[in-house]
């Protein structure tokens, strides 16, 4: 009890009033991974170095503040948070962000700042909550880090019986390279929009959400040199305009993507059903589709223009106990959905290993320990497409196992 009647008391109780309104939490991910061959090259943590096949690291150690302040009238009028990411490979900013409140109609709220882009299921599932070890491999080369400076301007009731309760809209612009760059490197926005339904109660045991995204975006164009794929009598290959009216122009970065989730209640726990699909044009360069962190330094780099399509679906399952639950995940990311298989290194042509589709199936257990220890037993069995490519014409040994304890506050 604090004796607010001394002025050492009422100090102290100010200071408590003060900090009342800050929460901290964070978590550790130690883990042991085997991989199929030394110098495995994939999206589970990284790839392996040239020697080695198995590894202990520390996949994440997070560490978030949230501070809210609530008006005279006890509603929450301003947030803010900051989070750090920091491993054996350093230290990193996650979130930096203010949010603030609309309090008339609590429909509305404005965010600015560093946060996860308004796009996708999995990309704003956290790393604490999520399954699966990692992101699929589509989310990580399209959206690495998921996050971006912007802007952004949320509908969502806070109310308890508004009409629209379940209904959940974001829109906001964003630099467009994220956090893969260290500053915006072109003058344009991109925008992102989301618009979903929160997990609404079908039935007494039912649970289903589901939401549509859009990203509108794109790269200055500082080079005249931009391909994509045209058919010739030879086969498909990449052609490239040259046109000196490409400079200036914005190469595009266009996705469209929708998602579901279905939670059933049963004896044992839970059944979980998730699923997304995401299409769209991407640019990038000739050995890569990742969102580029950096324009070309010289007028000779040509962009790669390709169309691609991915997608992720999970299978979840409580058995014994909400303690006990068994995954399984199958996603594909297809950089170039305009070639396949034998198209790919063909000779003649110029398409790539950049241009191979990847497929995942993987499977495991979680052990929810207790509210501050999680274990993860998971392996990813990794397909390539078959191509005429050397070091591609089969199926490569990328096969991954994880072991991960995750500590959390």
């Amino acid at each position: 009890m604090i004796d607010t009647t001394t002025d050492i008391g009422k100090s102290v109780l100010s200071v408590s009033k003060r900090f009342d309104n800050i929460r901290i939490g964070g978590y550790i991910q130690p883990q042991f991974q085997i991989a199929g061959t030394k110098g495995t090259k994939g999206f589970s943590g990284g790839d392996f170095a040239p020697n080695v096949n198995n590894r202990f690291m520390l996949r994440r150690g997070r560490i978030r503040f949230d501070y809210i302040h609530f008006n005279k009238d006890e509603k929450p009028s301003v947030q803010f948070v900051f989070q750090f990411d920091g491993s054996e490979r350093g230290v990193f900013i996650r979130d930096f962000w203010g949010r603030v409140f609309e309090n008339k109609y609590k429909l509305f709220a404005f965010t600015a700042g560093m946060f996860a882009r308004p796009f996708s299921y999995e990309l704003n599932l956290s790393s604490s909550d999520r399954e699966s070890p990692e992101r699929g491999r589509m989310s990580q080369i399209l959206m690495k880090t998921e996050r971006d400076l912007g802007a952004m301007l949320s509908f969502e009731p806070r109310i308890k019986d508004h009409p629209l309760k379940y209904l959940k809209i974001d829109v906001g612009l964003f630099n467009g390279p994220g956090l893969s760059a260290t500053a915006d490197y072109d003058s344009h926005k991109d925008f992102i929009a989301r618009i979903g339904l929160k997990p609404f109660p079908v039935s007494k045991n039912i649970n289903l959400s589901f939401a549509g995204s859009y990203y509108n975006g794109g790269i200055l164009q500082n080079t005249k040199y931009a391909y994509k794929i045209v058919n010739t009598p030879t086969g498909k290959t990449f052609m490239v305009d040259s046109s000196l009216t490409n400079i200036g122009k914005i190469a595009p970065r266009k996705y469209y993507g929708a998602d579901i989730q279905l939670k059933i209640k049963n004896r044992k726990g839970f059944t979980e059903l998730r699923g997304e699909y995401i299409t769209g044009t991407q640019t990038s360069f000739a050995n890569t589709t990742e969102t580029p962190a950096a324009l070309p330094t010289d007028n000779s780099t040509p962009f790669y223009i390709r169309k691609f399509n991915g997608a992720y679906f999970y299978l979840l399952q409580n058995i014994f106990s909400t303690k006990h639950q068994l995954g399984i995940k199958y996603d594909w990311y297809d950089p170039n959905s305009e070639v396949k298989e034998n198209e790919i290194g063909k000779p003649g042509t110029n398409i790539n290993e950049a241009n191979i589709k990847f497929s995942t199936l993987s499977f495991g257990y979680i052990n929810y320990v207790n509210d501050n220890l999680k274990l993860v037993l998971w392996y990813e069995k990794i397909i390539n497409e078959k191509t005429q490519l050397p070091g591609y014409t089969s199926d490569i040994k990328d096969n991954i196992f994880t072991c991960r304890l995750q500590f959390r506050f």
